[in-house]
């Protein structure tokens, strides 16, 4: 898997959003382009803003239970597999914003690097190494630039 904390994969994964434009298609799924790119910028949110509340103790010892492993492992993810309700993008988003949103956000995590994630508290998983940070991180990213055939 590539690294999100790669200067190398992270401007190849630049180039395949800056491939993407209004009209481009998704292969499977409800989301059109701009929403996608919203849809993708919430990982990064929930790292970097307090946008989002944490969940509580129950709910956040089940997501690590049964939905962290999905989310942090090397599986890939199916097509129209269900999301969390917080990556729920349902409203009209402008494309070019989302699209710069989703580019400073992976700019920001590269030159932040491995090391500031390393052991970091996730939003719903609890503490995450590095190697779990870049899978949430590029896997998600991955998959969704692969939905829209970039």
């Amino acid at each position: 898997m590539k690294s999100i904390f790669n200067t190398n994969d992270v401007a190849e994964t630049i180039t395949r959003i800056k491939n993407l434009t209004p009209k481009t298609q998704a292969q499977w799924g409800k989301m059109n382009v701009a929403q996608m790119l919203a849809h993708c910028c919430v990982a990064y949110e929930m790292a970097y803003t307090n946008k989002y509340p944490k969940p509580g103790a129950f709910k956040k010892f089940m997501l690590k239970l049964f939905v962290k492993n999905a989310v942090v492992g090397p599986k890939p993810y199916p097509k129209n597999g269900r999301t969390a309700p917080e990556f729920i993008i349902a409203d009209e988003r402008n494309f070019e914003t989302e699209k710069a949103n989703l580019i400073e956000y992976l700019t920001k995590t590269q030159e932040l690097g491995a090391d500031h994630f390393h052991n970091r508290e996730s939003h719903s998983f609890g503490p995450l190494t590095k190697d779990e940070w870049n899978v949430l991180f590029y896997k998600h990213l991955d998959h969704h630039l692969t939905q829209f055939g970039v």
